[in-house]
């Protein structure tokens, strides 16, 4: 399960972050992203991932997206 959710959490805040090579897309475009690939992750840390996001405010710390 720890696997799932890391690997959730590694795409949505890579997604979003700058990167050397490209710009961030934004939490939210990283969310809409791995939303629209739903079945390539486990879909309860993906709607736990989405909810606590949507619903509960949560956002990365150390981040300017």
């Amino acid at each position: 399960m720890e696997a799932r959710i890391i690997a959730v959490a590694d795409v949505v805040e890579a997604m979003a972050s700058h990167r050397p090579y490209r710009p961030g897309l934004g939490v939210d475009a990283a969310l809409n992203e791995v939303e629209k690939s739903r079945g390539l992750y486990d879909n309860v840390v993906l709607d736990t991932c989405l909810r606590l996001f949507r619903e509960k405010g949560f956002q990365f710390e150390g981040h300017d997206f």
